[in-house]
C-alpha cells in the first residue's frame, strides 16, 4: 500500500503546528504576540501565569493527536479508532478556522490585522491537506 500523500503532508504540518507552540512557551510572552495570541494571553504569559502555558499545552496536544490521526490515515502508523470520521472532524474544524476566522472578527469589532489573513491562509492550506487526503482514504 502506497502512503497517501496528502495525509503525509497534513501530519508533518500537524507536527510542525504541535512544536510550534511548545517554542512559543518556551519563547514567553513575546512569542505569544509574535504569534498572534490574543491580548489576554500575552497577559498572562507577562504575569507567569500557568494559564497561558497549559492553555498552549493542550492546543500542542490536540495538534499531535490530530497528526497522528492523518499519519494512521497515510498508512505510516497503525490504524487509529473512527480514523475516517475524526479525519473528516479535523478538516471541518481546520475549513471553519481558515474561512471563519476573519468574519468572526469583523462580528465581534476586534481588528482585522496581517497576522489574521496570513494565519487563515496558513490553516486554509492545513484544511486543503486534510480534506484531500480525507477524500483519498475515504474512496479506499
Amino acid at each position: 500500500m502506497t502512503a497517501n500523500p496528502w495525509l503525509v503532508m497534513a501530519g508533518a504540518l500537524n507536527a510542525a503546528a504541535s512544536v510550534a507552540h511548545l517554542a512559543i512557551i518556551a519563547g514567553g510572552p513575546r512569542w505569544y504576540e509574535f504569534f498572534g495570541a490574543g491580548p489576554r494571553m500575552v497577559s498572562l504569559a507577562e504575569q507567569g501565569s500557568p494559564k497561558a502555558t497549559l492553555i498552549t499545552l493542550a492546543i500542542a496536544g490536540v495538534l499531535a493527536v490530530w497528526s497522528a490521526y492523518a499519519l494512521s490515515g497515510a498508512g505510516l502508523i497503525p490504524r487509529l479508532p473512527l480514523l475516517k470520521l475524526a479525519l473528516a472532524a479535523i478538516s471541518a474544524v481546520y475549513l471553519l478556522r481558515a474561512v471563519g476566522y476573519i468574519p468572526a472578527l469583523y462580528a465581534t469589532g476586534v481588528p482585522v490585522g496581517v497576522f489574521a489573513w496570513i494565519s487563515s491562509a496558513i490553516v486554509l492550506v492545513y484544511a486543503v491537506a486534510h480534506i484531500l487526503g480525507t477524500l483519498q482514504l475515504w474512496r479506499t
